[in-house]
């Protein structure tokens, strides 16, 4: 009963959230991008708590505890990458998608490179359904995980019920919603982070000195592999960033460019204390978990059970179903907005008016939710093989485009298309081969997308379509 009450009193909370954000009368820019009227606390908060999802809790622990020293790779790619993105590419998508016009890196790219074909939109529509409902998908197996071991519900019902959860948000309210849920959710998971490997050291008597081990040998993973892989891992995960559809889109909606700035160290604080934090939750998990009586995912979830009574650990836990709220509803508003904006507006109904291409945007995230839980209750893949696969393959299909767009001076609409296409196909298909484990497959996707990209604008270049 104290589970339910705890449960319970999280999403009413969340609920209470949504109301007072909810906003009448919504225009399609509204529901969006919020108008671009975020202030700088909210841009920070959105564009990492919408970042790391159910992931920091579960996946990443994880990586700590199987493989050592060699998974703080990931974290110093994240941090060291979106400090990077932050500095270059958050002044300059908020003031080039203004200048155009744009509501979506789609069509961005479509305005900045002279497309009046469509296949820009066409391409980046396609890359986000793909790669984005695989990465919902992978929330949804977190939810799935999370409900049943806090309440026994059936797999299968948890992933069901995880979407009845989270479509209200995105019909409810849109981006100004998800903003300040992404603002409670971020101070939340914050304080959750810390917490719990705080109460080990105390409750569990777990001393620094214990920790000790993660600087010898036995703490280095047993595999195959060069010394170089780590090296790969921190571009890997981090060049994704440049390109992250959902990150980028929390960028445009700043109210000034010049808030930036305060945005960044906000967001670059955040990110490297809950990565610490998760961080030491891997290496408390490797002290007191022998490898294989554990599933290594689940780390989190039985370490919060065993320190806290069944009420606050409850509470505790719906850090992850907010999480993974916050990161869903982002990407979901992502693939409906692409959906709306860039197939139907541009393709289906070119006069269509805003209230009509709401109508198709509401509708569009009903359609990527079902999408997502079928993969969810089909795939059984692991939530970091499915997340991996998502975060490599929307960093594949936009970061080498999205640097090219801002920082490139003589790049054509077919070298843009030819980029985008061959980021995505490589992606796609890499963990196909018996190869893929020795290279993550963000590297030759990212320099295979920037060769072609290179390749197939020698010509003259185009002119960008003026707003």
């Amino acid at each position: 009963m104290s589970q339910i009450l705890a449960f319970l009193l999280y999403l009413s909370i969340l609920i209470l959230i949504g109301v007072l954000s909810f906003k009448k009368g919504q225009s399609s820019d509204d529901f969006m991008l919020g108008s671009r009227k975020m202030n700088f606390y909210l841009t920070a908060f959105a564009a990492h708590a919408s970042d790391m999802s159910s992931w920091i809790f579960l996946a990443y622990p994880a990586a700590i505890y199987l493989g050592g020293l060699r998974g703080i790779s990931i974290a110093i790619g994240l941090t060291s990458f979106m400090f990077l993105n932050w500095q270059f590419i958050a002044p300059k998508i908020r003031t080039e998608t203004e200048k155009y016009g744009s509501l979506t890196l789609s069509s961005f790219f479509e305005s900045r490179f002279s497309d009046s074909s469509g296949i820009l939109r066409i391409f980046s529509s396609l890359a986000c359904i793909i790669f984005f409902t695989v990465y919902i998908s992978g929330g949804l197996v977190s939810l799935g995980v999370l409900l049943n071991t806090i309440f026994s519900i059936p797999y299968f019902w948890g992933v069901i019920l995880g979407i009845f959860v989270i479509i209200p948000y995105l019909f409810i309210g849109g981006y100004v919603t998800l903003a300040w849920t992404d603002c409670f959710q971020g101070i939340f998971l914050l304080c959750v982070i810390l917490l719990v490997p705080i109460s080990a050291f105390y409750i569990m008597g777990i001393s620094f000195e214990s920790l000790s081990f993660i600087s010898t040998p036995r703490f280095l993973p047993i595999e195959e592999r060069t010394w170089y892989y780590p090296i790969l891992e921190i571009f890997a995960w981090g060049l994704p960033y440049f390109g992250l559809p959902h990150v980028l889109t929390k960028f445009m909606g700043i109210s000034d460019v010049k808030e930036m700035k305060k945005a960044k160290w906000v967001g670059i604080s955040w990110q490297v204390t809950a990565l610490a934090g998760a961080t030491i939750i891997g290496f408390i998990a490797k002290t007191i978990y022998t490898q294989g009586s554990i599933n290594p995912e689940y780390v989190f979830i039985q370490m919060t059970t065993t320190l806290f009574p069944a009420f606050l650990a409850t509470f505790i836990l719906c850090a992850i179903l907010g999480a993974t709220i916050t990161c869903m509803d982002s990407q979901i508003l992502v693939v409906a907005t692409s959906l709306a904006e860039d197939i139907y507006k541009k393709v289906i109904r070119k006069d269509a008016t805003s209230a009509e291409l709401l109508l198709v945007t509401r509708l569009s995230i009903f359609a990527v939710a079902i999408l997502s839980c079928i993969i969810a209750l089909v795939s059984g893949n692991s939530i970091m093989s499915l997340v991996s696969y998502s975060w490599f393959g929307l960093g594949a299909s936009f970061s080498p485009l999205v640097l090219f767009s801002l920082f490139g001076k003589r790049v054509s609409r077919n070298g843009a298309a030819a980029g985008l296409f061959t980021g995505c196909f490589i992606a796609a298909i890499w963990p196909l081969f018996p190869f893929a484990k020795a290279c993550p497959s963000m590297i030759p996707a990212f320099l295979l997308s920037c060769l072609a990209i290179k390749l197939f604008s020698i010509q003259k270049p185009t002119t960008p379509i003026p707003h």
